[in-house]
């Protein structure tokens, strides 16, 4: 009997992940993962430390190229997706995970009345614009596949719950999972789908005690991994996942279904 194929092959295809500096974080597992199912990997951060992440991947003999660059600007935001697809001529997915965290920077945390109108601005930047720029630059490549992939990775907070001083953030988040349903209309007819995942307690480098303590409280006992988060990711940018499209992925551990959160 001849082999099974294997499920979500990506052998051929061209991958960039961005937002993959921390060896904790959500970013590098999924790109991890795509790689280890045959995709060559475009990885990206603000920080030189993406070498170190690409070097990581080669040695699993997984195709990988790094790039430096901030992706708030939208000038560096189409370098980085022209590098990817110049590299193996292509571009067959797009993961979106910069966003939150930034190496270097801290993270406003305060009522939205409070808020000044730079911190407002630095919150949609991060979160919502810098997606959005990478999206638009890479647009034609990925339609051009014939079988396109799109994955924001956006989160629980705004889209279904919110965080007491987190508005900016919350708003920008949701701003994204809007973003991807019109665009699952507009590049569908493509062949091209456009999902997001949202992740809700995970254990990363950047996790607070607290954030950790509110894994432990959800249903399934603990925060979860970003191991956990990049397999919804290899879902939505697999060929087999051609008929989903403008959907969300919950990787939360079951919280947002409990009413009582907490001890």
């Amino acid at each position: 009997m001849a082999d099974s194929p294997t499920f979500a092959d990506l052998s051929g295809r061209t991958a960039l992940v961005t937002g993959c500096g921390s060896a904790e974080g959500i970013g590098f597992a999924s790109a991890r993962l795509l790689g280890r199912q045959g995709a060559a990997v475009v990885i990206s951060s603000t920080t030189e430390r993406i070498h170190d992440r690409a070097e990581e991947l080669a040695d699993e003999g997984i195709e990988a190229k790094a790039v430096v660059a901030d992706l708030i600007e939208a000038d560096r935001a189409a370098d980085v997706v022209e590098q990817a697809t110049a590299w193996k001529s292509g571009l067959d997915i797009l993961v979106n995970n910069a966003g939150m965290a930034q190496e270097g920077v801290d993270e406003e945390s305060r009522p939205f009345a409070e808020l000044s109108d730079a911190e407002w601005r630095t919150g949609l930047d991060r979160n919502l614009d810098l997606a959005a720029n990478v999206t638009r630059a890479a647009i034609g490549a990925i339609t051009d596949s014939g079988q396109g992939r799109i994955v924001f990775v956006t989160s629980v907070t705004g889209p279904l719950v919110a965080i007491h001083g987190s508005s900016a953030y919350g708003a920008a988040k949701a701003g994204l999972d809007g973003l991807m349903r019109a665009l699952a209309l507009e590049l569908g007819p493509t062949g091209t789908t456009v999902n997001s995942v949202n992740p809700g307690w995970i254990a990363t480098a950047s996790s607070s005690e607290a954030e950790l303590a509110a894994g432990r409280n959800t249903p399934a006992g603990r925060p979860g991994t970003p191991d956990e988060v990049a397999a919804a990711v290899l879902l939505l940018a697999s060929l087999e996942a051609s008929y989903i499209n403008g959907q969300t992925v919950v990787v939360d551990g079951g919280n947002v279904i409990q009413e009582v959160k907490g001890p």
